[in-house]
Parts: structure tokens; C-alpha cells; sequence
């Protein structure tokens, strides 16, 4: 595809004023930002539709519809009363900051003991120079030392969930001189769960972050869409279930998930295990579960035994460390029981009270883990019954609790072991509670199983494997440093590594980063099926971690597994894997789409969430321990963490934590009363927030809006002309002009009547420059973010950083009929600029046109191909307006096989290469866009 001489002329008229669009969408793009009014956001599952929404209709549960109550239980029949008013003093008073004195009591003890984690000689430390402070004016600080400053944060009402201790033991038979692991007592430390689910439920935190029941969402075509854990069938199938008995009608149903994940911590030389488990409320939405709050806490520290070396693989040891497992694990749920057929009162997010019943959900882990989980052999599936020398078998059945159960009290336990691959000298926690299927409710792990699994430790290492074998250790490792070290150019969210990392070492964060660049890095290097093989595997990947999939996503998703698990034979023809391929992890990924169906999408389910809460959990609790004893100095730390944060909510929800802590005290002294946090419309976002986030805002295909800071004239001359030579782009005036003409005469032929340069109108200014944009688009694969819409910055910057001249690449819209690439063209830009002609101020940007090699994508890669276009020795520029620009567009270099040069920098990637590929791995709304175009 050609670029165009002259931008394409607007035939879309505006409703509102006289402007004209290239088509539809570029015409909500231009409503969106000159005539932008507040929509609605997307409207609550949990509500009746009064009317269809126009991208959505939402089905909730009939009978477990999470009627609001009183306290006492009653349903309220006025659904719209306000909650009961709160209960906490007036923010003004000094009782509102109980159990501390003010704003600056409280400010000392969350930076110390939260931020900063202090010492307590550092504490010690800080109270002599406040007192040293204060001892003038005949004051001296609160606490004479951190023990009273400890005692303060222990009288924190809110967040106080005891850690209790429960002695196991073993009680089987013991030989002559039983082992030592036979006689001691372990400890089992644990939360009353149901407080835990009390507490997270009460969040405010969570008001517009939660599914009170189950839903079934149909998109605009009437296609099913899943998203947050309630939006699957399990949860509708569990409130079927709960709703055979008419006294869980108007119920709100909790589905409880949890995960557990054992995590080392060292210190010099010797280092310590920690077996923590987490839960979780399955109605917060995904994006409220991945973030960092309140929504997965700790629930308990499940024992670990150690024996001698010579005992470890004895099968009495192995078969009480499993009993051990799953008769903590029954402890810990077992406060939850009582209520998993009988609800009770809570309190919710929004200030109402509901009854809730609740009922064991998906249970996060690692394959490992999860052989415990369910039972199995080492090897087999813990879903299925395929035998481990074939685990892709298409005639595997799915495990049942059932099943497993009458297996195990009808067959001998060889048979088990070798025809079935079931351990029957233990049964799965889960089979004491109702409900619950451990086989069903194995959730999918997109860390182990596909990114760290089948993506790192599979593919990575066997194209590593075969660049070896074929071009020898030196020669092989020379490639794959090439390939490690590859250039990109920066776009919002992508992580580089410009001096290579051994691949070994990459966490779940690194292997992601490196999915976004590895596919173009190894063309050239490995047979083209190898690529075409990685190219399958991550669409998969790409489709798998949406935060919202429909039933079309679906069909993608077994697509792609399909082709890759018919490309991955290269590796068996290559000789990397001779014996053929038959693992765990990646056959997991048979079981994803059927998963999907029951649980919504894997990304609110994924180990990733547990082991960031190990850091929080056990990590830092074990560095401020003394080591002795740790694990008791640490649930202490953890409860005053806990203490501490519900104190921080609740003040911040009366207003009381707004500012600065010396703002908030002059805000005092002047007489003036705190508010409460309020929702601003429109608010201003500042240039320095995250590249790329969940935005708020219309719900419209795209829109991009110039940032809000005008740079300064003493840099950019106001006058188009020498504005020109300042920024090297001597024909800026020109372009203006036959940008203006364009806007001034949208109906012109200029293919059969060009236009002269003195025929267009006069560029005389004034010229507004700025450095950035905003690009805000609609993304149906993230639609358990913020209402399905994103934002990103588009920079322009000649010195970002006060490093190297960026100037990012964008895809622009040249036909509103064509579909992904086809009706876009790609534009590097050189200037984001306003200008004001005839009393219109028109956002426009000055750009490079990139022109598609081809009329389909490579077919190696998978992948667009585009060159940046020159009529004759002069790059071909052009002024267009903000509104044809989509959406910013991530371009990698086609490297080829020949050595990169070592002073070459990623910031001259742009420059250095003649051709790029359109990178549709950057990010997974740029795949959803371009997936299967071609």
C-alpha cells in the first residue's frame, strides 16, 4: 500500500459543526474530543436492564441476586435507600484519629512502619529528635520509645484478624526407634478464613469493583463474553445449585478463592521455607484481585517437615507430609463450612448488607502444588486421565471428585497408581466440603504454564538448544547473545534489555518483556516453521491473557493451539526433542478454554498474584524478624500491617488523609472541615502518569487529544516559518497550507485538479507546540478494566529524558472500511502541534509516511512489513489532523542475520533500518486488533 500524496479527503459530516471525517469512526473519534460529553459507564451486572446497552447485555442470577438487607438480615424492598450512615467521629475532631492523636501521629507511624520499615533503633532514633524538637515549647513526642509506639498500632479496632496455632502430629504406628519427624508436634498457623472473607468483603475500596452475582454477558453480536470469575459457568451453576433450597433466594453467593505456593527466603548462607496460602473473594473483578490492596491476604503458614536426608524419600515420610498438607488445609477452610449451605449478614463494598453464602472456588497453584492438590502421580494431569507418555491424548476423560472416589474404593492401589495415576493413601481436602471438586477447580496458570513454562522454558530453550547444535557452542552462543541483545524502539509498557541478559536468569516480568520482541529476533536464524511455530504459540498466549475473552476468542484460542501443537513437531525433526513431546505445562493448555468457560479469564487467577504477595507476606515480614523463631515475629508484623492499612482506608474514605500531612494541618488551623473524597469528572491528567493505563471516559473506538502543556515560545517560535528551521522540517509551511486547504475544501479532487502551494491558504500562525498525546481507545479485550477502555501516551519529545530524540510511531486511519492494517498506514511523528486558522484551532501532527511492503502480512512472522516512504531523496511529509490518528504503533527492525553493530542505541533503531515490522506482540490490545489480519 502507497502512501498517499495528499491526505484523503473527509466525506463524514459532523452532526455538531462544519467539520467532515474520513469515515464513522474517525467521526467518534472527532465528537469524543471537540464535542466530548460524560456516557455512561458500562452499566452494573448486577442491576436489571431497563434498556439494552449498546455494546452489552448483561444476565443476572435470578434467585441469588444479592438482595440488599438491614443489619439484622431483613431485605430492604427499597432497593435505592443509601446505606447506614458511618459510625466514625467527625474528621475535624481528635477522636476521629483514634488510637493516635492527629494527623501527625499517624503519618509518623504508617511512613515508619510501612514505607520506610524502620528498625526499632531507627524509631528509636526519630522520637529522640522529635523530642529534641518539641523540648523548647515544653512538649516531648507521643512515645517515649517503639515498644509504646507498637502498643499504639495494636489498638487499632479495624483489621484485627488473630493469628491462632494448631498442633499436629503424627499418630500412625512407630517402629522400635521411630525417625524424629514421627515425634515432634508442627505447628499450623491460620486466620479464622471466614473473618478474613468478613474484612476484604467490608472494603470500601472495592464499591465499584465487585460482582455481587452471577452473570452471563453477551456482547453486540449476542456472543457470549467472560471476564471477572462471576461471569463464568461455575458460579452460575453453583447459585443453580445453592437455589434448590428457597432460603438462599435473594442471597449473595461468595465464591472463595485461594492459592498456595511454597516460597524460600534466605539470609547469608542458610535460607528458610514458608508454605503461605492466600484467599481471596471471587466477586472482586480481576483488575481489583491484581492489585495491591486488601483483595489476597493471608490466610495461613501450612507446616513443613524435614527429615534427614536418608528418610525424605521414604513412602511413610512422603505419605505424611501429604496427609499433613491437606489436614491443614481442612483446618483452615473449616470455619467456612457452617456457612457454605446457610448464609449469613455481611457487610459489602457499597455500605449494604447482604446474606452470603460461600463455597470453595478456584484454588491458584503450580503444577507442583497441584499434584498435592488433587492426588495424582507426578506427571500425570491433574484434570484429566491421559497417561504422561501422551498427555495430548484427545481421548483423555476429565478427572471427578466422584470418579476418584469410586476408583479409589473399588481398585487396588497398583492399579491406581499405574493405570489411573492416583495416590490413595490420602483423599483431597476439598472432598470434606460441598461443592468443591479439586480436579474442576485447579485453575489455569498463565505464569508456570504458559509464559515461565511453555514460552521460556520450553521454546526459548529449545531454539537455544537447536542454534547450538546446528552452528556449535561458540557460534550458537554468539546468535543467541545477537538475539538477547536485539535493538527496539521504546513504546509505552516495553521493557528493554539493551545489553542482553542470560535468559536463565529472567523473572515471569522478563519472559514477558522478551515475548514482545523474540518472534522478529530469531527470523532469519531458525527454519521457518520454528517461527511460524512461536508465532502460533503466542497468539495463544496473546488471546489467553485478555482480561476479557468472547466465544470468537474462544474459537481463536483452539485455533492456535492447533497450529501449535502442529508446528512444535519441528523440534522433534530437528532433533531437540527426540523422544518426543509430553508435558504437564504445556498440555495444560488444552484444558484453558474449557477453564475460561467456568472461571472467566485466567489473568485474575494467575500464581503471578500469589507470589507478588510473598514479597508483602514473608519476604520483607522475615527481613525485619530477628530470625529466631521468625515465623511468630512475622504474623505479628503482618496483623499491624493489616491494622495499619484498614486505619489508612478509613480515614482516606472521610477525607482525612488529603494532601500533605503539613496541607492537612494548616487546612486544620485555618478553620476549615475536611471533605470527603469525591469523583472528578474531566479531571487533567498530568504528564507524568504511566504511559499507559485503564482510562475512564466515553466508550468510543479511539480518541486522541494533544497533552495540556503548551511548550514555551522561547523554544518554539509562534511563527510557522521559524518554527520550521528551528525544528529541521524546512517544508512545515507548505504542509500546513495544504492542510488547511484540505479543511477548508473536503470535497476537492486533487487527482484531477491538483492544487498550487499559492492557491492554499497563508500558514501564518500562531503555532502552539507540544510534546506529547494522548491516545484513549476502546478495547474489548480488557473489558474487566476500566469499562473496556485504555490510554496511552504518543510522545514527540526532540530530548526525552535529556537523553535521545524520541519521536514515536502511530497508525493512521486512510480507510474506515477496511479492517485492521488494510485501513491504516503507519506515520512516524515529528511534531504534535495546535494552530489556529480562521478563528478554528485545529491539533494536528506533523508526519513520516510508512508504507506497507506487500498486501498481507510476512508469512514467516505473521507480521505486517512497512518501509518509510521518500518521494525522490525527500522523506514524504505531511501535516494530518489528530483525529485521523488511531492509536500509537510499536515498529521492530527486520535485523537479518548479520552482527549489529556495538555502538548502535535502540533511539536510532528508526533511523538505522530500511524495514520494520508492525509488532502485534507489544501489547495484547494491539494483537486483539490486528489478530487474523491477513
Amino acid at each position: 500500500m502507497s502512501a498517499p500524496n495528499e491526505f484523503r479527503v473527509p466525506t463524514v459530516p459532523c452532526p455538531h459543526c462544519p467539520r467532515k471525517c474520513l469515515s464513522a469512526a474517525g467521526l467518534l473519534r472527532h465528537v469524543n474530543v471537540q464535542h466530548r460529553s460524560i456516557s455512561e459507564d458500562i452499566p452494573d451486572p448486577n442491576l436489571p436492564q431497563s434498556r439494552p446497552h449498546p455494546t452489552a447485555t448483561f444476565i443476572s442470577h435470578p434467585h441469588l441476586n444479592a438482595r440488599k438487607t438491614s443489619a439484622s438480615g431483613a431485605f430492604l424492598f427499597d432497593g435505592d435507600s443509601p446505606p447506614p450512615p458511618p459510625t466514625a467521629p467527625p474528621a475535624h475532631t481528635p477522636e476521629a484519629w483514634a488510637p493516635f492523636q492527629s494527623r501527625v501521629e499517624f503519618d509518623f507511624v504508617f511512613d515508619h512502619y510501612v514505607k520506610v520499615e524502620s528498625s526499632a533503633s531507627d524509631i528509636r532514633s526519630s522520637l529522640d529528635f522529635w523530642d529534641a524538637v518539641l523540648a523548647p515549647h515544653g512538649d516531648a513526642a507521643p512515645w517515649r520509645n517503639e515498644k509504646e509506639l507498637y502498643e499504639t498500632i495494636d489498638q487499632i479496632p479495624d483489621g484485627d484478624i488473630p493469628w491462632k496455632v494448631y498442633k499436629l502430629k503424627y499418630n500412625g504406628p512407630l517402629p522400635r526407634s521411630p525417625p524424629k519427624w514421627m515425634t515432634e508436634t508442627y505447628e499450623l498457623c491460620t486466620r479464622d478464613s471466614r473473618a478474613v472473607l468478613h474484612h476484604q468483603l467490608a472494603t470500601r475500596e472495592f464499591r465499584d469493583k465487585i460482582n455481587y452475582s452471577p452473570y452471563r454477558h453477551f456482547n453486540d453480536d449476542g456472543k457470549r463474553v467472560f471476564s471477572n470469575l462471576m461471569s463464568g459457568e461455575w458460579a452460575w451453576r453453583q447459585a443453580d445449585a445453592l437455589a434448590e433450597d428457597p432460603q438462599n433466594h435473594g442471597a449473595m453467593f461468595v465464591p472463595v478463592v485461594a492459592g498456595s505456593d511454597k516460597t524460600t527466603v534466605s539470609v547469608a548462607t542458610g535460607h528458610q521455607e514458608f508454605h503461605p496460602v492466600y484467599v481471596s473473594p471471587g466477586n472482586l473483578t480481576n483488575t481489583a484481585r491484581r492489585g495491591h490492596s486488601n483483595s489476597v491476604l493471608p490466610v495461613a503458614f501450612l507446616p513443613i517437615p524435614r527429615t534427614k536426608r536418608r528418610h525424605r524419600n521414604k513412602p511413610e515420610f512422603r505419605t505424611f507430609c501429604r496427609q499433613l498438607y491437606h489436614a491443614a488445609l481442612r483446618r483452615v477452610f473449616k470455619p467456612l463450612e457452617a456457612v457454605m449451605e446457610t448464609p449469613e449478614v455481611v457487610k459489602c463494598p457499597d455500605g449494604h448488607f447482604r446474606w452470603a453464602v460461600y463455597g470453595l472456588g478456584p484454588y491458584i497453584a503450580d503444577y507442583p502444588e497441584q499434584v498435592w492438590l488433587s492426588g495424582i502421580v507426578q506427571g500425570w494431569c491433574p484434570k484429566c486421565n491421559a497417561k504422561p507418555h501422551a498427555l495430548d491424548d484427545p481421548g483423555a476423560r476429565r478427572r471427578t471428585r466422584e470418579k476418584t472416589d469410586t476408583y479409589c474404593s473399588r481398585l487396588p492401589t497398583s492399579i491406581l497408581w499405574d493405570d489411573y495415576g492416583i495416590r490413595d493413601d490420602y483423599r483431597p481436602f476439598m472432598h470434606h466440603f460441598p461443592r468443591a471438586d479439586i480436579h474442576e477447580l485447579l485453575s489455569p496458570d498463565l505464569l508456570h504454564q504458559v509464559i515461565k513454562g511453555t514460552f521460556k522454558d520450553h521454546v526459548v530453550a529449545w531454539v537455544n538448544t537447536y542454534l547450538k547444535a546446528v552452528h556449535g557452542e561458540t557460534q550458537g552462543g554468539a546468535i543467541i547473545d545477537e538475539i538477547d541483545r536485539s535493538l527496539v524502539p521504546p513504546f509505552p509498557g516495553l521493557r528493554r534489555f539493551p545489553d542482553g541478559r542470560d535468559f536463565e536468569q529472567w523473572t515471569g516480568d522478563d519472559s514477558k518483556a522478551l515475548m514482545k520482541v523474540y518472534l522478529p529476533a530469531i527470523a532469519g536464524f531458525v527454519p521457518t516453521d520454528m517461527v511460524q511455530c512461536l508465532s502460533a504459540f503466542l497468539d495463544f498466549c496473546y488471546i489467553a491473557r485478555q482480561n476479557s475473552l468472547s466465544a470468537e476468542d474462544l474459537d481463536n484460542l483452539d485455533d492456535a493451539l492447533a497450529r501449535f501443537h502442529r508446528l512444535r513437531d519441528v523440534f522433534i525433526r530437528a532433533g531437540v526433542r527426540p523422544n518426543g513431546i509430553s508435558l504437564p505445562r504445556q498440555h495444560s493448555l488444552c484444558h484453558y478454554r474449557h477453564s475460561i468457560v467456568l472461571f472467566g479469564s485466567p489473568n485474575g487467577l494467575c500464581s503471578s498474584i500469589t507470589e507478588s504477595k510473598h514479597i508483602v507476606a514473608v519476604k520483607k515480614p522475615w527481613r525485619r524478624s530477628s530470625r529466631f523463631k521468625a515465623l511468630h515475629q512475622m504474623l505479628l508484623i503482618l496483623v499491624r500491617l493489616d491494622k495499619l492499612h484498614a486505619a489508612r482506608r478509613s480515614f482516606e474514605e472521610r477525607g482525612m488523609m488529603f494532601g500533605t500531612t503539613s496541607g492537612y494541618q494548616r487546612l486544620l488551623l485555618s478553620g476549615n472541615t475536611p471533605l470527603p473524597p469525591t469523583v472528578r469528572l474531566n479531571a487533567s491528567v498530568d504528564a507524568e502518569e504511566e504511559d499507559h493505563a485503564p482510562s475512564t471516559g466515553p466508550k468510543v473506538l479511539s480518541s486522541i487529544e494533544l497533552s495540556r502543556t503548551r511548550e514555551q515560545a522561547r523554544l518554539y517560535p509562534r511563527d510557522p516559518h521559524a518554527l520550521a528551521g528551528v525544528i529541521g522540517q524546512p517544508r512545515l509551511p507548505d504542509l500546513i497550507q495544504r492542510f488547511l486547504f484540505d479543511q477548508s475544501n473536503p470535497d476537492h479532487d486533487h487527482t484531477s485538479h491538483p492544487i498550487a502551494i499559492k492557491d492554499c491558504p497563508d500558514a501564518l500562525g500562531p503555532i502552539y507546540v507540544h510534546h506529547s498525546a494522548i491516545a484513549r481507545f476502546w478495547a474489548p479485550s480488557d473489558f474487566c478494566g476500566a469499562g473496556g477502555m485504555h490510554r496511552e501516551w504518543i510522545r514527540c519529545n526532540p530530548a526525552w529524558r535529556n537523553q535521545y530524540a524520541r519521536h514515536d510511531t502511530v497508525l493512521i486511519e486512510v480507510d474506515g472500511e477496511q479492517p485492521g492494517m488494510r485501513g491504516m498506514m503507519v506515520g512516524r511523528v515529528y511534531l504534535f502541534f495546535s494552530y489556529e486558522y480562521d478563528g478554528t484551532t485545529f491539533p494536528c501532527a506533523l508526519i513520516h509516511w510508512f508504507t506497507t511492503i506487500g498486501d498481507r502480512p510476512d508469512p514467516t512472522t505473521g507480521m505486517w512489513v512497512v518501509r518509510p516512504e521518500y518521494l525522490g531523496n525527500q522523506a514524504h511529509m505531511a501535516v494530518v489532523h489528530l483525529d485521523s490518528i488511531s492509536r500509537a504503533v510499536h515498529l521492530i527492525p527486520t535485523y537479518g542475520t548479520a552482527s549489529l553493530p556495538e555502538d548502535l542505541e535502540f533511539y536510532d533503531s528508526l533511523d538505522a533500518f530500511r524495514t520494520f515490522y508492525v509488532n502485534r506482540w507489544v501489547d495484547h490490545h494491539m494483537h486483539s486488533f490486528m489478530y487474523g489480519d491477513g
